[in-house]
């Protein structure tokens, strides 16, 4: 059984944590841009055998900020094969640049790397979002990423105050695709089989 970790980032009450208001007057928090996409990884994973999914995250509203550390630890008890941290990123400025990025702790293992490399290119494949970051397979210190024991990748789906990306990531089309991309690479490395069709009676 292939055990993935999933975790929208943050909650829905941090301040910051949303579209700029020039470019999307709702303020869509982060939140409900990570969750849509977790939601939609895990509907698609029920179609697959052998995997089960521990999200991370409040993915009831969101109004819970789980902890880091409550997620990596919750993570690392259940023996997750795989950990998975779906952000949305802010340059803190309006700006016309952005795309998506993949991470790795810099200590990362080379299974981790896999993982992130292969994320990214699918994402690119389907979404199209390259943007023009000059470094979109990098390295962080992020917390999720050096205190899990599992390989790990944190991404980042866009910009929320990119005047290209903002258009982009609130339409419903992107949350699939890029949920498509994920699912597509989490069943290729972890081999997973498609459920047989139920007939029909």
């Amino acid at each position: 059984m292939f055990k993935l970790a999933l975790g929208a980032g943050h909650g829905k009450t941090p301040a910051g944590k949303r579209c700029h208001k020039s470019l999307d007057p709702n303020e869509t928090r982060e939140w409900q841009l990570n969750d849509r996409i977790c939601d939609y990884v895990e509907d698609a994973l029920k179609d697959f055998d052998g995997v089960t999914v521990l999200r991370l995250d409040d993915s009831d509203d969101g109004q819970d900020d789980v902890a880091l550390s409550a997620r990596t630890g919750a993570a690392n008890k259940w023996g997750a094969d795989f950990y998975l941290s779906v952000h949305h990123n802010a340059a803190g400025r309006v700006f016309s640049g952005g795309g998506i990025e993949a991470y790795t702790h810099p200590k990362s293992s080379q299974e981790s790397v896999l993982w992130r490399d292969a994320l990214y290119s699918e994402l690119i494949k389907q979404t199209g979002l390259v943007g023009n970051r000059s470094q979109p397979k990098a390295t962080a210190n992020f917390q999720v990423l050096r205190e899990s024991k599992m390989p790990a990748v944190l991404l980042e789906l866009g910009y929320m105050d990119s005047t290209v990306d903002v258009p982009v990531i609130l339409s419903d089309d992107y949350a699939r695709d890029c949920a498509a991309a994920i699912v597509a690479v989490i069943a290729e490395r972890a081999k997973l089989e498609r459920k047989a069709e139920e007939s029909a009676t």
